[in-house]
């Protein structure tokens, strides 16, 4: 139902074929292009790939100025082909970080598509998790402090829709490339039964085919959440 992708190693394919950064963020989104492509093909209702981390602000201010003319470009340039192959989207994270210009691009990418139904895609940008939770947190804090919500109907599915994932299944796989095995402060409540799968293939190398992998070997695993395998099979 849901895949999301951390999708790592654009610098260091760029360093391995003494390349700019830049060059490999742009190889990337090609990457990026190719995985949206295969889900509508696979008819993955939902992918959510994380582009740029609230920790990435840190970066080099040229390198975050590139990404961000970079983001512009790529969706200046897909957009057309996004609505036309019936795929949604919508962003997660800080647009407060954001130019307006740029905020203003996601806006309307997010109201022109905001009807079609073939792909969810979920684009996480300026976005960290832990953030994420606090300000979810907060927000009902204000309701029980003004008095419009009572302290006990506080549940795991109140604060869930106070996410910015509010109104999609949690991820069933977790795509991470590069080599790293972490998940950089990405989707951490929502992660709490999902399926990870580490490659050490570099994301601009990251290919149909390798997500088919990941899918099949995902296909092959036994997801308990929290039963006894005998529950499970009594289930099935």
């Amino acid at each position: 139902m849901h895949i999301a992708i951390i999708m790592d190693g654009n610098g260091r394919w760029a360093k391995a074929r003494h390349l700019p950064r830049t060059a490999g963020h742009k190889k990337g989104a090609d990457a990026a292009r190719a995985a949206i492509e295969a889900c509508v093909e696979l008819r993955v209702p939902c992918l959510t790939l994380y582009a740029f981390s609230s920790e990435n602000w840190n970066r080099p201010e040229e390198e975050v100025g590139e990404l961000m003319n970079l983001l512009k470009f790529y969706l200046g340039r897909e957009l057309a082909s996004l609505h036309k192959n019936g795929v949604r989207m919508r962003f997660i994270g800080d647009r407060s970080r954001l130019s307006e210009d740029i905020r203003e691009r996601l806006a309307q990418a997010e109201e022109l598509t905001a009807n079609n139904t073939r792909l969810w895609l979920q684009v996480a940008l300026s976005y960290g998790s832990r953030q994420e939770i606090v300000q979810a947190a907060r927000a009902l804090a204000e309701q029980v402090s003004a008095g419009t919500l009572d302290l006990a109907a506080i549940d795991e599915k109140l604060l869930e829709r106070h996410l910015y994932t509010a109104g999609l299944p949690d991820p069933d796989l977790l795509i991470r490339t590069g080599g790293d095995q972490r998940i950089s402060n990405f989707l951490l409540w929502q992660c709490a039964y999902t399926e990870f799968y580490f490659t050490d293939t570099l994301w601009p190398d990251f290919s149909k085919e390798n997500l088919r992998e990941a899918i099949e070997d995902f296909r092959g695993r036994e997801r308990r959440f929290g039963k006894t395998e005998a529950k499970v099979s009594n289930v099935e």
